[in-house]
């Protein structure tokens, strides 16, 4: 058997791979288009014109759905390893649940609204998708640490607190930054007041992206070991 009909682990799989597409492709295109600059443009900012901004937005909403897919099927698996042993309290259970939802909604938005279209609302769901997500995998390392060894090992557990620190560190100059940052034009001069302050902001946006993508890849050898099925009763 390949190794990815194991379990349940293609979920992770194809998330870990489709975002990671999504990102470099919609940034190849834009580059090559020259509707970016090559240094560090925001993620959005490789989706804003098309045709980049229609890749961008379909990959970008297939994402959304199978990090929903993987964010449940990781919180059923939790739910069944507090039913053995009670390590996890279900409320933490739940509440990554919650947080990781929001994210993948935000990712909807995001992939919707267009920056150049509609700012504030895709701005909006940017902040959602970025909070919620690192929320999201805070609350998951938490998890990890409390249900192993049922759940991960402990060098897992480790990595996991490790990108969770890392995404948590670079969210905050993401935000800060792109506060200071007044030119909305996609193409940017070192010779502008707040390039500083964008570059500094681009660079934090996509190291809290990939530690995403890094935090969804330790799910992989995890969801080897279980399967969800779906009954159906039917009442007359």
């Amino acid at each position: 058997m390949f190794w990815f009909r194991q379990g349940l682990c293609f979920l992770p799989a194809f998330l870990v791979v489709w975002s990671s597409c999504t990102f470099i492709v919609s940034y190849i295109i834009a580059l090559f288009r020259g509707d970016v600059d090559i240094i560090f443009p925001y993620i959005s900012d490789t989706g804003a014109n098309p045709p980049e901004s229609c890749i961008f937005g379909l990959m970008t909403f297939i994402s959304s759905c199978a990090g929903t897919a993987t964010i449940y099927a990781r919180y059923k698996y939790v739910e069944r390893l507090t039913e053995q042993n009670s390590l996890v309290k279900p409320c933490l259970n739940k509440a990554g649940l919650v947080f990781g939802l929001a994210a993948c909604f935000g990712m909807c938005i995001v992939a919707t609204f267009q920056e150049t279209a509609v700012t504030p609302v895709h701005d909006f769901g940017a902040l959602v998708f970025f909070v919620s997500g690192v929320l999201y995998i805070i609350l998951q390392s938490v998890i990890s640490f409390q249900a192993s060894p049922y759940d991960s090992s402990v060098c897992v557990c480790r990595f996991r607190l490790f990108i969770a620190i890392v995404a948590g560190v670079a969210f905050f100059p993401t935000v800060i930054c792109a506060y200071f940052v007044k030119q909305t034009t996609l193409h940017r001069h070192t010779s502008d007041k707040d390039y500083p302050f964008h570059i500094a902001s681009a660079v934090c946006e996509w190291i809290v992206a990939f530690s995403f993508v890094c935090f969804f890849l330790t799910y992989i050898d995890d969801f080897k070991t279980f399967k969800l099925q779906v009954r159906t009763e039917y009442e007359d």
